[in-house]
């Protein structure tokens, strides 16, 4: 592959010193080798400013940035900043690529002269078990396609890896510093401006569900920060295609159960939590009416209908099957 561009992987890192040796494994034995790696220590107060350094000895490949803590999103931006490569991908220090994840990802870009690339990604828990989102076969697809399934969380997904861009995607683009979420403010955008995205169906990125994350850690005031990020993104999209009025309104609604879901055990908040039971009730019946809103959402607006106290009840007992059946 002597003729193949370069092509950049943006790593945020911040204390990641224990997760950051098996990402790398897999980023250093991609079997597409034109790349550089981006480490973009965001301030970090554990070995992992040390770490970043050593890989970047080890192979000329790495490039070790280091920067004030400023969030991921700021860490994103300025290794985007910093990216040489005619495409870029995004990869979470805590997380692993198959060894063809990038080739996958270039090949699909190249065939079908593509703006944007996506793959499939698995979970691995830390009991072992692996929920595996892949399938087969490849699909050339536009903004509005990917855009209807995202907000069905139908085969696209808001996550900014998984995927590989052309790096004119973020011309007048950055994440929006400060916040959590910063996927769910951003990546549909990046749909927005490409004119052919090339899906691909296979798995070839590992989420490794940690014991804590921002996703899944103890409930943060912070996480409120999904709902008026996902109000702006409905908003967006619905300038450009008004029809996508059901998938907006289901997502907007599955971002208040979600939230919802995460203060079932917090004390406080009282008047958030009514404002989104509130919203949900206002749209029941039109999420209740959309043949594409998955059942579980379906099932949980009918237990809120009935009263919070019953859909806390139902929510835990389903986790807890869930739970029995891994």
């Amino acid at each position: 592959m002597t003729t193949s561009p370069l092509i950049s992987v943006v790593l945020p890192v911040y204390n990641k010193e224990d997760y950051l040796p098996d990402c790398m494994e897999t980023l250093l034995n991609q079997t597409y080798t034109n790349l550089e790696i981006l480490l973009v220590d965001d301030g970090s107060t554990d070995r992992t400013p040390a770490l970043c350094d050593e890989y970047a000895r080890q192979d000329a490949r790495v490039r070790a940035l280091h920067k004030a803590n400023g969030g991921v999103s700021d860490a994103r931006n300025y290794g985007i900043r910093h990216a040489d490569g005619e495409y870029i991908t995004q990869v979470d220090p805590d997380d692993t690529v198959d060894a063809d994840y990038v080739e996958y990802l270039y090949d699909l870009l190249v065939k079908y002269d593509a703006d944007m690339s996506i793959c499939q990604h698995r979970i691995l828990f830390h009991n072992g078990k692996v929920e595996d989102f892949g399938g087969q076969g490849e699909k050339k697809a536009d903004a509005e396609w990917c855009l209807e399934k995202m907000l069905y969380h139908d085969v696209i997904d808001v996550s900014c890896w998984g995927k590989l861009y052309h790096r004119s995607l973020f011309q007048d683009f950055s994440y929006p510093r400060g916040r959590i979420f910063e996927d769910h403010a951003a990546t549909y955008r990046l749909f927005m401006k490409s004119r052919v995205i090339a899906v691909g169906f296979a798995s070839k990125y590992n989420y490794i569900m940690h014991d804590v994350s921002i996703v899944h850690d103890s409930f943060s005031i912070r996480k409120l920060d999904l709902l008026p990020a996902t109000d702006r993104m409905g908003r967006d999209i619905l300038q450009e295609y008004p029809h996508l009025y059901r998938g907006v309104l289901r997502r907007r609604v599955y971002a208040r159960l979600s939230t919802i879901n995460q203060m079932l055990s917090v004390k406080g908040h009282d008047r958030e939590r009514e404002r989104m039971i509130a919203f949900v009730k206002r749209h029941a019946k039109e999420i209740l009416q959309d043949p594409k809103a998955p059942k579980r959402d379906k099932a949980a607006v009918l237990a809120l209908q009935a009263g919070y106290p019953i859909y806390r009840a139902a929510w835990r007992s389903y986790l807890y099957l869930k739970k029995g059946q891994s």
